[in-house]
């Protein structure tokens, strides 16, 4: 069940970091709120990952993946184009978090 939280908390963390750019500021009500509600939600699901997974796993799976999905996200939604070196450097973070997975650091 850690793993769904944890899931879902890199999915509100990635919603507000892309809607942060709608706020102008927060000067925006709407997008604002989207932002604040998402990251308490992000929060809240990580609280619950962290009963049974070590903090920082969860937070290092959790900054990992939100980094990668939300570069991807901002390329589809903000037409924001990124060159080789910044890719290349997504790779690098998505493989660590492949190895953090496979690792045994995780278990208790």
């Amino acid at each position: 069940m850690s793993w769904l939280f944890l899931f879902f908390g890199v999915v509100a963390e990635t919603m507000s970091h892309v809607a942060l750019k709608e706020t102008e500021g927060f000067t925006r009500p709407v997008p604002s709120a989207m932002v604040l509600l998402g990251h308490l939600a992000a929060f809240m699901f990580l609280a619950q990952a962290m009963k049974d997974m070590p903090v920082g796993i969860v937070h290092a799976l959790w900054a990992g993946l939100a980094i990668v999905s939300v570069t991807l996200l901002s390329t589809i939604v903000y037409r924001q184009h990124l060159d080789f070196t910044t890719w290349t450097g997504m790779a690098f973070v998505a493989v660590g978090v492949v190895l953090i997975n496979l690792s045994q650091g995780h278990a208790h």
